[in-house]
């Protein structure tokens, strides 16, 4: 028997990166942070920006949980959401109904918030493009949902088959959205200075005509492709 839960459970304090490490992650493409994680760290492909034109953003995650066809949790994060926070909520992928719309995604604009995502469904496109904020989801749904939780702000939370918690760096693009852990942040910004130096070294090559793959190379040379009529 599962035990009656209270309405919400909120945690406000958490520890946050400085403003110069999230602003260290401005310049760089999210495939360029996933290199420079083995390449891992993106949601699920499925989480798309609602709008490619609105979709670049770098900010701090504070997350949010909400139970199926519900948003009382996510309304509570942009309550307390402060400026530069990326407003995560978790649905456990649920598509019945819309997590969020146009008026509330207004005021976590008015607050200061970089952006929302969600593994559930938005509504209101219209809105919410004229808002420009950046807002990834799973997809577009006109129902609306109840208010009335339980839900969860500010502990970890798993979205688009990632761990999220709150105070980790997250950046989006058209490609998608990618999660930093907040104890690795300076390791991630390390690593950056030299993937990005073999991507510009690659691209000077490609731009100057480069045909062969030197990965496919060495596998001829070694003998260990078999070629079949």
């Amino acid at each position: 028997m599962i035990e009656d839960s209270t309405t919400l459970t909120i945690k406000k304090n958490f520890k946050r990166p400085s403003k110069s490490q999230v602003n260290a992650f401005k310049n760089f493409q999210t495939g360029n942070v996933v290199d420079a994680m083995n390449g891992r760290g993106s949601l699920s492909g499925n989480i798309k920006p609602l709008n490619a034109k609105y979709s670049s953003f770098v900010g701090v995650a504070l997350t949010s949980y909400c139970g199926p066809s519900d948003n009382l949790a996510s309304i509570a994060a942009i309550g307390i959401a402060k400026k530069g926070d990326v407003v995560i909520a978790a649905t456990d992928a649920f598509s019945g109904s819309a997590v969020m719309g146009d008026l509330m995604l207004g005021i976590a604009k008015n607050r200061g918030v970089k952006a929302f995502v969600t593994d559930g469904f938005v509504r209101d496109i219209k809105g919410i493009n004229n808002l420009a904020l950046p807002c990834f989801c799973s997809g577009v749904i006109p129902n609306s949902p109840a208010r009335n939780g339980p839900g969860t702000v500010g502990v970890s939370v798993v979205c688009g088959g990632i761990t999220i918690n709150s105070g980790d760096i997250i950046l989006g693009d058209q490609d998608g959205v990618v999660v930093v852990p907040l104890e690795i942040i300076d390791t991630v910004l390390e690593k950056l200075k030299f993937v990005v130096k073999l991507e510009k070294e690659m691209e000077k090559k490609v731009n100057n005509g480069l045909k062969s793959i030197s990965i496919i190379e060495e596998i001829y040379k070694n003998g260990s492709i078999k070629e079949i009529d």
